[in-house]
């Protein structure tokens, strides 16, 4: 019993301190008519936890920690792996199916058809951390910039999403499919905003 409340008290913490997003500039008009939008993920800039680290450290910390915890380079090795593949693949994936679950527009990879492109430019993430009964969602925070496709300076719309949680209720044990649920949950709230706003 005592298991179940700290699992739920977790999850509500979650909820509490949620994300955050606004709009900095722009307004959602020019999607009023649209069937697709391009994607493209921006990881150029990106920090690292409380101490703002680039990725640079960020890895050099992670393969520290992972030899830490006893493990050999060989887990180090994969880690490194995971995390490529994390962000080329698992991140957009998780994505694209939120965004896809909660809008009508049908938002795509490299979509050069597309009119306009929405770019994730990931600001910062802190990765949470999972330890059994006990743990701590991740949170992705980034700048959505829609551009005219053909025309990437012409900027539509920016809007700053802040802290998006990333777990469930039970809890989510790799960092990196932790911070993927960040990107979801980023999407998730950006389709329901856009779908408010085109009505």
């Amino acid at each position: 019993m005592k298991n179940i409340v700290l699992v739920l008290a977790m999850a509500v913490t979650g909820l509490v301190h949620g994300q955050k997003m606004k709009v900095a500039s722009g307004n959602f008009d020019f999607l009023k008519d649209q069937k697709e939008i391009n994607l493209q993920m921006d990881y150029s800039d990106i920090k690292f936890c409380k101490e703002n680290m680039n990725e640079e450290a960020y890895i050099l910390k992670r393969e520290k920690d992972i030899l830490k915890e006893g493990k050999n380079e060989t887990e180090v090795e994969a880690w490194i792996a995971d995390w490529e593949h994390s962000k080329k693949t698992t991140f957009v994936d998780k994505f694209l199916a939120s965004m896809n679950k909660n809008t009508s527009i049908v938002t795509s990879t490299n979509n050069t058809q597309a009119k306009y492109t929405l770019t994730v430019k990931t600001v910062w993430i802190y990765p949470g951390w999972y330890a059994g009964v006990m743990a701590q969602p991740s949170k992705v925070t980034t700048i959505l910039i829609f551009t005219e496709t053909n025309n990437p300076d012409t900027v539509l719309l920016k809007i700053d999403s802040k802290e998006a949680p990333g777990d469930n209720f039970v809890g989510v044990p790799n960092n990196n499919d932790r911070i993927a649920e960040g990107y979801a949950k980023t999407a998730k709230t950006l389709a329901k905003k856009i779908e408010k706003e085109i009505k």
